[in-house]
């Protein structure tokens, strides 16, 4: 518990620290006359950091200790809230200005006043009760304790129980010369000191067997603070010296010289390099990044004194083992990759009966490699039948909590909480925000932590950049899983799930200060104090009356809804509001966001996938601090004018996410009819009841621009076939902004003028592009040099035809990109997009299948590639080999969604060495024809979710020879469930055939 306050104190106390020395909050305190009381308070929060850092270091058991940490983090609330609040309502304009700053003024001097005699106090409790002793032997302890627990984390103490049990201990030098040709990463750790792990790898570097089969050589000590240069230097020297090189570098090469020097051995060479005393992860991490798997059999041998780094370095799926040793008081491990290990493994692999059962258990564990591990070293010491496993699989839950041995798994997994470093425990507790078994989007993580302070600007980064890094480290240390849904790419998931067990965690940590509390049923009604963030489960069923008197609405931070959406939900009490998260619920409509114009702190608003609001009100104008505004999913066409006025966004979602273009647009005539219908909406004398389209509080007013503003113009134009909404002139005005999409640019080109000039927009997506406004278009995107993400949609029969060619500067950052709509042709400055990751095409009915193949194929790095609704013409998709090269070389994922009339998929050998994943989606008319299957190197899994569209014509005559429905319908029934069994076995047998031994899931 105390752990966790000093954790959650900190990171509100860089929060409040980072506002009150903000050169806004002194310029408020100097125009207010209290800049005295706010430096006092400013100094004295720093001051109180420094207690938390020295507390955090020496983790005191006391009572007195826990109760001061707490006051500080409350004590930090209270500032942090005051300042922002102070700096919100003095920035409002106001014809009044001189009388209410008088107001304000006396008003802010008197609460610094109260702010200081607080902090002071605070502080002064320290000092009074010596409660901080500072550092020294009781630190070296708790550093040797730390170790311990950090080496039951990551396996140790289940490998070392292993080895004794059926005295087997991995060899190094048989690890290091295993045939493989993948680049591997053996890491090794010891708690017996520097001296006898480097006695340990030096005899296995200098086997005569690994010096033979390890052409490039070399063993370097990574120097602190890190240099490249260095670092690539001492390596091409000794690689030259196993060449037998004698003038190693007399003179000084170029970085030009060194990287061609260096590429040319790990490329060519089999090497083995030695790493000695890396001592963080983020060191390989930049190491690591210089080598890249050319399957030539390559091994790096990491030697470290911290055992995470060591579990790390292998990689997320790596297993920990006793080596061999040179005497009995030297106690060494290496972590290694589970596919490149070469131990017994657990089960007998022979037996059909006991796979089964460990599958089961290991579906159960989710993939969370701490419980995998804990489970493993239990069953060690059991019997390896089918009956024990099958024991431990139906009664799993049971044995959680009763068998001591299985307890551990909380133990262990508590204890990688403890090990976190203090900003990440603060992200790690908010995931208890979300309801279980819940996929959560990286975008929506990582930009709620950003508005909430748990990330901050910091070496030149942003804090959505530094919240993004977080997401990473979480992912990498196995606190959040990649979810069934998440699309992998080189930098991360995007979108992840939180294991049952370590989501247990996080709520009781985060119950235990308050921090997050979820109102469901069976909840207890009485007042819960000061919780900054409310979670409202779909199966909380009170009123507004219970509802106001479980938490102090006043201290809310976030609200987050997951079910239905009730209108007291958002009230007006929340006054310092950061986030409104209402992604997904359902019954939310206009008149529920009547209050929102009063939440002035709201820097975060989704109503994402919210189907029923169609309108939003022109009173979010009022909220001047918002960075983050997600319609996404609505039925809102147009975002109101008054948006413009807020200058701090960052990022606008709009549109809704659909691959189906449509490729017919309704005539004139059918339009002005229905334009007709909605102008007599303004002319009806009673609007709608309230479980009609429009609520009672809506006014004839709003309603009349809902029908003449909105509707009749999206509708006439026929914009409102296209996927976007319409912004007003004037946006270039939201110079923060970096992400702006779904935008429909179809009634002119003046807002793609506004475009033009957000020069730092980093993610673009419009709508309704055509040969009127391509020319402005094409302009426009050629002035954003720093664009990453572009998505490209037109409706109707020209759609993007012609719309695209001749962009005059190549997009040289862009690194996704997505087009919608008939194309035909893809344009030619795609090959000259260096850093396309990501290309996504859909309806595009793509004419030269194999020349936009080969361009596609000369992709330096295309990770992911997705292709759906006849983005090709034809029946066949053929991945062909290149004349020079290999085709799709960086490709790893790969989509096919929505290949109704695809009947033959092909791919050639050599082609995609590195796909790691197919997935075929959607409905068929026939069963597709798969080949090559057998030729991709890298495939783990080929997911297949289809289904067979029924057969019309053979229905109709069915029925006309008086053949019953039911008959009708069970035939169809057994047709598509031959056709899928067919479909299964033949893409079974092609994968039999493949070396890796990929396997098939069928959705």
């Amino acid at each position: 518990m105390e752990a966790t306050a000093l954790s959650v104190g900190k990171s509100v106390l860089d929060g409040a620290l980072g506002y009150a020395k903000s050169a806004f909050a002194e310029e408020v305190a100097l125009q207010l006359g209290v800049q005295q009381d706010h430096a006092f308070v400013a100094d004295e929060l720093e001051m109180m950091q420094s207690f938390m850092m020295e507390a955090h270091e020496e983790r005191d058991k006391s009572k007195v200790v826990k109760t001061w940490v707490k006051q500080v983090r409350d004590t930090a609330y209270d500032v942090e809230d005051s300042l922002q609040d102070f700096a919100v309502r003095l920035q409002r304009p106001s014809w009044w200005r001189f009388p209410r700053t008088l107001l304000e003024r006396r008003r802010v001097a008197k609460r610094m006043k109260e702010l200081r005699a607080k902090v002071e106090d605070v502080s002064q409790r320290n000092v009074r009760y010596r409660l901080i002793k500072g550092s020294g032997s009781n630190a070296t302890a708790m550093a040797g304790q730390a170790n311990l627990i950090a080496a039951a984390i990551f396996g140790v103490e289940e490998a070392r129980r292993a080895a004794k049990h059926e005295n087997q201990r991995v060899d190094l030098v048989q690890l290091i010369s295993k045939d493989d040709k993948d680049l591997r990463v053996i890491a090794v750790w010891g708690t017996s000191g520097d001296i006898g792990q480097t006695t340990i790898i030096r005899e296995a570097y200098a086997n005569p067997d690994v010096q033979s089969k390890f052409p490039g050589r070399a063993w370097v000590r990574v120097m602190h603070p890190f240099s490249p240069k260095d670092f690539v230097q001492s390596l091409v020297n000794q690689f030259q010296a196993a060449e037998g090189v004698e003038n190693l570098l007399e003179t000084e090469k170029t970085a030009t010289e060194l990287t061609q020097e260096f590429n040319r051995f790990v490329n060519e060479k089999r090497c083995l390099i030695v790493l000695n005393d890396i001592s963080t992860i983020e060191e390989w991490d930049r190491i690591k990044k210089c080598f890249r798997n050319k399957r030539n059999g390559s091994r790096i041998v990491v030697s470290t004194s911290q055992v995470e780094v060591a579990s790390l370095c292998a990689g997320q799926e790596s297993q920990a083992s006793e080596l061999k040793q040179l005497s009995e008081d030297q106690t060494l491990y290496a972590f290694y990759n589970k596919v490149f290990g070469d131990t017994r493994d657990l089960v007998d692999q022979e037996n059909p009966e006991l796979i089964k059962e460990r599958k089961q258990i290991l579906k159960k564990c989710d993939g969370l490699p701490l419980a995998i591990v804990v489970i493993g070293g239990f069953l060690a010491n059991r019997p390896k039948t089918g009956a024990e496993w099958r024991k431990l699989n139906e009664n799993i839950s049971a044995e959680l909590e009763m068998n001591p041995e299985l307890g551990m798994i909380r133990t262990v997994l508590g204890k990688s909480y403890d090990g976190l470093p203090y900003e990440l425990k603060s992200c790690f507790l908010y995931l208890s925000i979300f309801p279980e078994d819940h996929t959560i989007s990286q975008r929506r993580l990582v930009r709620r932590w950003a508005v909430e302070g748990y990330s901050s600007e910091r070496r030149g980064k942003s804090s959505n950049a530094i919240a993004e890094t977080y997401f990473i480290e979480l992912k990498n240390r196995s606190m959040i899983l990649p979810s069934q849904q998440s699309v992998y790419s080189r930098k991360s998931i995007d979108s992840c799930k939180v294991h049952d067990l370590i989501r247990d965690i996080a709520i009781s940590k985060s119950m235990e200060e308050n921090l997050v509390f979820r109102l469901e049923e069976g909840c207890a009604l009485s007042n819960h104090g000061t919780i900054r963030h409310l979670s409202i489960s779909s199966n909380w069923k009170g009123d507004q009356s219970e509802f106001e008197s479980i938490v102090d609405l006043s201290r809310i931070r976030s609200l987050s809804v997951f079910g239905r959406c009730k209108p007291f939900y958002i009230s007006d009490k929340m006054m310092f509001l950061r986030v409104l998260d209402l992604e997904g619920t359902i019954g939310l409509e206009y008149h529920h966001l009547d209050n929102i114009w009063k939440l002035l702190h709201l820097k975060y608003l989704s109503l994402r996938d919210c189907d029923d609001i169609d309108l939003l009100p022109d009173s979010l104008g009022n909220l001047r601090q918002l960075q983050v505004l997600d319609v996404r999913g609505t039925r809102v066409n147009a975002l109101p004018k008054t948006i413009i006025h807020l200058r701090k966004l960052q990022f606008i979602h709009a549109g809704w996410q659909s691959d189906y273009v449509n490729q017919e647009k309704d005539s004139l005539m059918s339009r002005c009819l229905a334009g007709a219908c909605i102008c007599a909406i303004c002319c009806l004398p009673i609007l709608y009841e309230i479980d009609g389209p429009f609520h009672k509080a809506v006014t004839r007013r709003d309603a009349c621009t809902f029908a003449c503003c909105v509707a009749f113009p999206a509708l006439m134009t026929g914009v409102y076939e296209e996927k976007g909404a319409t912004v007003p002139r004037g946006i270039r005005k939201l110079k923060d902004l970096q992400t702006l999409r779904e935008v429909n640019v179809g009634r002119g080109s003046a807002v793609l003028q506004d475009i033009k000039m957000l020069t730092g927009l980093r993610k673009l997506g419009v709508t309704g592009i055509n040969k009127k406004n391509g020319p402005a278009f094409r302009l426009a995107i050629s002035n954003l040099s720093r664009l990453e993400s572009l998505s490209v949609s037109s409706a109707g029969k020209p759609g993007l035809r012609g719309c695209l060619d001749g962009v005059s500067s190549p997009l040289e950052n862009l690194q996704s990109l997505k087009l919608y709509g008939n194309l035909e042709k893809l344009p030619e400055w795609i090959k000259e997009l260096p850093h396309l990751v990501k290309l996504k095409l859909s309806g595009t009915r793509l004419l030269e299948h194999d020349a936009a193949m080969e361009l596609l194929g000369k992709l330096p790095k295309l990770e992911i590639l997705v292709l759906s609704w006849s983005s090709f013409q034809g029946e066949e998709l053929a991945f062909k080999s290149l004349q020079a090269g290999i085709a799709f070389e960086s490709l790893r994922v790969l989509r096919l969604a929505g290949i109704t009339n695809v009947k033959s998929l092909k791919f050639e050998e050599g082609v995609m060495p590195k796909l790691e994943r197919l997935q075929v989606s959607g409905a068929l008319y026939n069963e597709i024809d798969f080949s090559g299957l057998e030729f991709l190197a890298s495939i783990n899994e080929v997911q297949l979710r289809v289904s067979f569209l029924w057969d019309r014509e053979r229905i109709e005559a069915a029925l006309d020879s008086g053949t019953s429905w039911d008959k009708i319908e069970e035939e169809e029934r057994q047709e598509h469930a031959l056709k899928e069994g067919e479909l299964k076995k033949k893409i079974q047998d092609q994968l039999a055939r493949n070396a890796n031994e990929p396997i098939l899931t069928v959705r």
